[in-house]
This record gives C-alpha cells, sequence and structure tokens, in this order.
C-alpha cells in the first residue's frame, strides 16, 4: 500500500468472523488519497472466515486466533497487536467478547459496528427484535468498545427505515450497506481529532 508523504497513516487492525463486508469497506476507504489509516492487520477467530479472502486480495497480514482457551487466545492478540504497531483496534462482525482484562490490557482504542440503534437492541437478533417490536426505524451505531456489551459511548449512528412488508433478510441488506458507508465515516471522526 502506498505511503503518504506527509501524512503520518494510523495503524489499524480490524477483527472479523464472518463475511468481512465492512473490514473490505474499511480497506478501500483506506486507499483514498485523504484516508489517515492504513489496514495493517486482521485476525481472525475462524479459518473459514470469508473474509479472509481480501486480506490476500489486498495483501494484508492475516492471522487466526484459535479460542478453545480464550487466555491464551487474548495473549497472542496482545502480542501480534504490538508486533505489527496497531493504534487503533476496530471489530467487524467478530463473533467473540473481549475480556475486560483484554480491554484494560490494550495500549489503544478499540471500536465496535454495531447493527441497530443503541442503546436499542444490544447483543445478537437485532433486526428480528426490531421487527417484531414494530419499531419504525433500525440502523447502525459505531461506538467505542467498553467493557460492558454494545454500551460504549456512541461514535456516530445511521437510522434506516423499517417498510412495511420488510423481512429481517431485507432490513439486514439495507442496513449492512449503511454500515459500509458509516465505518469510515466514523474513523475519520476520530482520526481527524486526534
Amino acid at each position: 500500500m502506498p505511503k503518504l508523504t506527509g501524512i503520518k497513516k494510523i495503524n489499524i487492525a480490524v477483527f472479523i468472523s464472518g463475511n468481512g463486508s465492512n473490514f473490505k469497506s474499511l480497506i478501500i476507504n483506506s486507499l483514498k488519497k485523504k484516508s489517515k489509516y492504513e489496514v495493517k492487520l486482521v485476525i481472525s477467530n475462524k479459518t473459514s472466515a470469508k473474509g479472509l479472502k481480501y486480506a490476500r486480495k489486498f495483501k494484508i497480514k492475516k492471522k487466526i486466533i484459535n479460542y478453545l482457551n480464550k487466555k491464551d487466545a487474548e495473549k497472542t492478540i496482545l502480542v501480534e497487536l504490538k508486533k505489527n504497531k496497531i493504534d487503533l483496534v476496530c471489530l467487524a462482525g467478530f463473533m467473540k467478547i473481549l475480556s475486560n482484562n483484554l480491554i484494560k490490557k490494550l495500549k489503544c482504542q478499540i471500536v465496535n459496528i454495531h447493527p441497530s440503534l443503541l442503546p436499542k437492541y444490544k447483543g445478537l437478533n437485532t433486526h428480528q427484535r426490531a421487527l417484531n417490536n414494530k419499531e419504525k426505524y433500525s440502523g447502525c451505531t459505531v461506538h467505542y468498545v467498553s467493557s460492558k456489551l454494545d454500551s460504549g459511548k456512541i461514535i456516530l449512528q445511521k437510522k434506516v427505515k423499517i417498510l412495511k412488508n420488510d423481512t429481517c433478510d431485507r432490513l439486514t441488506k439495507r442496513v449492512l450497506r449503511q454500515e459500509h458507508l458509516l465505518y469510515p465515516r466514523a474513523l475519520n471522526k476520530i482520526l481527524f481529532n486526534l
């Protein structure tokens, strides 16, 4: 990835467990001229995570973390982040909860993208829960990671109107499109304020 002269780029690591579409969005945005970050590392708890193909395609270092022993897994994460001089961690569909111990030991900020308008619908199955409760809006939130699940300070949110004929699948796809736009915007907001 070309280095921009005169602009200090922040090194980020992206944690994924699945398709990695937000990972891809962050990579593509990192290649833009005014980007203040470079994706240095992707960490996954699954060798089968489809998103790892973007690491190959864009030549980004990848590390698969075996989570059979959480303590060992988190030790490995700390070593990898230090080794790669990571300044910011981005969770993007990472299906493991980081321990308070790891959050405290990390020498950098951690952000996450969540498919609801927090503080509503923390945790899983957010879209189905929003539909079941006949909400008018769903959406997505980028927030700082704290010791409580999906409870850290909100950086940015985007509302998505729930349509009459919405299914969980349709709503998921529409919210995901907004996630791809929101996550890079949130990073820019954080990094331009550093």
